[in-house]
């Protein structure tokens, strides 16, 4: 096995997400780079993605591993060879070849989300796709005080949607830092993330950044567990996923 370790980044509007939804004809990320790396590969090849980026989501950093053995193309130059067959909206960055035991999703110790706020009156037609378009005023401060109590070692029940199976919701987040702005951007890093959890802390930060209660409401919203105190789910638009760690993120 000739386990490939690959960066790639792309621009979620037109995809389903990046997992492969198999027999729903719907286009995603993972089934747009399989069928490009089983064409280069005369072969049938499947990745695993560090990430399951939901419809509309961007990613940066993307990092995905497939097995290349039988390949005649050097590590170091597979980026130059998808990129002649990708989508326009689909890159490959850099690729290394990994341990035969690396995993994209099980062996990250860490990821970073970035969420971009257009905060302004007027909204701006080239920000639409990668961004939130918020005109109403902001309390930075207050919002960056209710993201303290988020950060550590928490079940966030509260935060993920309503309905998703897991075996545990506990997650560690390391750090969330938030740039003002007429370009407001947030920033998630932890071990792990359920299913829409930034995306929800995202619109749980916005309302107290509106005073719809105070920067302390977020520590009760943490420990009740109940999804419903919480604020609406952020549209997917603004999300990307930046980076992922294989080794101490902090």
């Amino acid at each position: 096995m000739r386990n490939i370790k690959l960066t790639v980044a792309y621009d979620g509007t037109s995809y389903h997400g990046f997992q492969e939804q198999r027999g729903t004809g719907l286009p995603t990320v993972q089934g747009v780079l399989e069928k490009c790396l089983s064409e280069l590969a005369q072969r049938k090849v499947q990745v695993i993605g560090a990430g399951r980026t939901d419809a509309g989501v961007h990613a940066r950093g993307q990092v995905i591993n497939f097995d290349a053995g039988g390949w005649n193309i050097p590590t170091e130059k597979i980026p130059l060879a998808a990129n002649g067959i990708l989508p326009h909206d689909i890159a490959a960055l850099n690729s290394r070849e990994a341990p035969g035991d690396f995993h994209a999703r099980f062996s990250a110790t860490a990821k970073e989300y970035r969420y971009t706020i257009h905060n302004c009156r007027v909204p701006d037609p080239f920000l639409r796709r990668y961004s939130l378009f918020f005109p109403r005023q902001l309390d930075i401060g207050d919002m960056r005080r209710a993201a303290a109590y988020l950060i550590g070692e928490h079940d966030f029940s509260a935060f993920k949607a309503a309905g998703t199976p897991v075996k545990s919701a506990v997650r560690r987040l390391y750090d969330i830092r938030i740039e003002p702005g007429e370009i407001i951007q947030l920033f998630f890093r932890g071990n792990g993330f359920l299913y829409n959890m930034v995306r929800i802390l995202v619109g749980t930060l916005l309302e107290v950044g509106l005073k719809k209660y105070p920067p302390q409401t977020v520590l009760e919203i943490l420990s009740s567990g109940d999804r419903t105190g919480a604020g609406l789910t952020a549209p997917p638009q603004g999300l990307s996923l930046m980076k992922v760690w294989y080794d101490n993120p902090a």
